[in-house]
């Protein structure tokens, strides 16, 4: 199997609407389904050869289809991605709290969605993918991404700062503070606060809490897979938060379709860097 993955610091004005930014291409995997996981970050991806192959999507209702290009919101499902055995492009993790100044729209309205790059960002999605996949060589690629990224941005549009505290007290706790607790430290009442958070992320407080445990739990399965080291379910749940290794085996089937070992031999192609480029559909 060849992969390659290459790493892109975003520009500094798109400091906290891109998390992150990483091209690859990979080639001789089996051909067969890939999961994409919850995370606490949009995803948008941008493909070089062959299109994203939906196989599944977050919202069941939602029909598979192919894309060039796609964003998609916040979720608490595993979506399924068919692939012949190759795949390249690149991914970038956007953040729920920037989509408004970036995307024009909440995260909220693109939550359990996966809409095409076009339908999203209109004719500069358009010309995004064009000018991408014709540029020569990763610095190229980004500097296109980066240009048309940049002419987009809204400064003037941002959620309520209560909002922007609550998700920020949710990812930094990885998911343990309570609900009540959020609540008090930002001034709301728990219920005006579920409005406007999932409003505005697509994902009730208790689900952000749910993706934000999971998502250090995976992550910290992937560094021990990659390093060769035991896996330890129980002690990765006590670190986690979790209850105890049932609660997490539970939580993990609940949002990515498998137990935990089994998710790791089946996606071990995929995570054994302790890199994913389409784990966050």
């Amino acid at each position: 199997m060849g992969s390659e993955w290459v790493g892109h610091r975003p520009h500094p004005a798109l400091h906290g609407l891109v998390a992150a930014a990483t091209g690859y291409r990979q080639e001789g995997l089996a051909p067969g389904l890939h999961r994409g996981l919850p995370s606490s970050t949009l995803t948008f991806v941008v493909t070089l050869d062959d299109p994203l192959e939906m196989a599944a999507h977050p919202d069941p209702g939602q029909a598979p289809g192919s894309y060039a290009g796609l964003v998609g919101g916040l979720h608490t499902a595993p979506a399924l991605i068919r692939h012949p055995g190759r795949q390249a492009g690149v991914q970038l993790a956007l953040t729920p709290l920037g989509a408004r100044r970036l995307l024009g729209v909440p995260a909220g309205a693109l939550a359990s969605l996966d809409c095409p790059v076009g339908d999203v960002l209109g004719a500069d999605g358009v010309e995004l993918i064009e000018r991408f996949r014709a540029a020569a060589g990763w610095p190229a690629r980004f500097a296109v991404l980066e240009e048309v990224l940049l002419r987009r941005v809204r400064p003037d549009s941002a959620p309520a700062p209560e909002v922007t505290e609550a998700w920020r007290l949710t990812v930094a706790s990885g998911g343990r503070l309570r609900v009540a607790e959020i609540a008090r430290r930002v001034g709301w009442s728990e219920r005006h606060l579920l409005s406007r958070f999932r409003a505005e992320t697509g994902l009730a407080p208790k689900e952000a809490a749910r993706v934000a445990r999971f998502s250090r739990a995976r992550r910290a399965l992937q560094a021990r897979a990659g390093a060769g080291q035991a896996l330890d379910l129980a002690g990765l749940a006590a670190a986690g938060g979790f209850a105890d290794q049932a609660h997490l085996t539970r939580e993990w089937r609940a949002l990515t379709g498998l137990p935990p070992s089994r998710w790791l031999a089946e996606e071990f192609g995929y995570v054994q860097d302790g890199r994913s480029p389409v784990s966050t559909i």
